[in-house]
């Protein structure tokens, strides 16, 4: 495995792009770890309505950048004191879904300062009841990566103030904030350090030898180039990161053990004119094949049926069955 070194780089749009670039570009010959620490911002999961997931008027008046990343899951806030993961390796067919196989170095980490954190639910690290890494994926021709954020000194008041949180993320909780569910992983250990100590640390459980000693690839000119097209053309596109909406007069949302959908439709004389797919699931393909099986199909049962009996929703939601899917295409309000 090959360390990549951001040149610590703050600019989300930049960091997120260094990491598609290494997906998309770098020789799958080796794997690859990249750390990154955003400026104050909020990563937007893949599928979700951007507009909805944020506190618009707090956001501006802190001038928050916000980013829409490739992978799915939900929205989440990076600040200085928040340190970013990223394994980039082959897709071998079993290890998307599997956050434990990526989270477990940084696991082991933690607990060899003290920090009893642990795996839970679908792609969370937490101490006790508190969460302090949300985790997600994304997968493409063979290639993926896993990546996760690590609270260790996060701005909680932002992290509550700049987030608007759909109530259904906790109706399996017994927390009913974001604030009372996190924690800061510097408050857990038992000696003070830095971020950049904590990152280093990290560094040195994951390959074993002083960071100085990591082997890396580091990146050309050539690649700096391509980064920077990517960022303009992807993490600094109006376009990407918020999106137009679809007209919708029916909103259907249910929590499902893939995550948070949440279905938009314009039903017109019966027929699906329009559809659009939120959500925090993670899947490997593009619900966007969802949305057009349906787009026009008549808002019956036995038709939206056959619409979406050539497709394996699994692929697209992750553990959804058909049933639960078609189920909420027409629940009733």
């Amino acid at each position: 495995m090959l360390f990549i070194d951001n040149t610590g780089i703050t600019d989300a749009s930049i960091n997120l792009a260094i990491e598609e670039f290494a997906l998309k570009n770098l020789p799958m010959d080796d794997s690859y770890l990249l750390f990154y620490i955003n400026s104050p911002s909020i990563i937007i999961g893949k599928h979700q309505n951007t507009i909805e997931e944020i506190n618009q008027e707090y956001v501006k008046e802190n001038n928050i950048q916000v980013v829409r990343r490739l992978s799915g899951g939900g929205a989440v806030y990076h600040d200085l004191g928040n340190l970013n993961f990223s394994f980039i390796t082959k897709d071998d067919g079993e290890s998307f879904h599997n956050f434990l196989k990526f989270t477990q170095p940084v696991i082991d980490y933690l607990q060899s300062m003290g920090v009893n954190a642990e795996l839970s639910g679908r792609n969370d690290l937490q101490v006790g009841e508190r969460k302090i890494s949300g985790n997600a994926q994304f997968s493409t021709r063979g290639r993926m990566f896993s990546h996760g954020t690590l609270m260790f000194d996060l701005n909680l008041d932002d992290v509550q103030a700049s987030l608007n949180v759909n109530p259904e993320k906790f109706k399996s909780k017994s927390t009913k904030s974001v604030r009372s569910r996190v924690a800061n992983i510097k408050e857990l250990l038992g000696t003070d350090m830095t971020i950049e100590e904590f990152r280093d640390g990290l560094l040195r459980s994951i390959f074993g030898m002083e960071p100085s000693e990591v082997p890396q690839y580091k990146l050309t000119m050539d690649d700096w180039v391509r980064i920077n097209e990517i960022s303009k053309e992807h993490y600094q596109n109006w376009d990407w990161n918020y999106g137009l909406s679809p007209k919708s007069n029916v909103k259907h949302t249910r929590k499902f053990p893939a995550g948070l959908v949440d279905i938009r439709m314009d039903i017109e004389d019966s027929y699906i004119k329009d559809i659009k797919i939120y959500g925090d699931f993670f899947g490997v393909g593009d619900v966007a094949d969802v949305e057009n099986a349906l787009r026009g199909k008549r808002y019956e049962n036995a038709e939206v049926r056959e619409a979406l009996s050539g497709l394996d929703l699994k692929h697209y939601f992750g553990r959804i069955e058909p049933e639960d899917f078609i189920g909420l295409v027409f629940l009733e309000e």
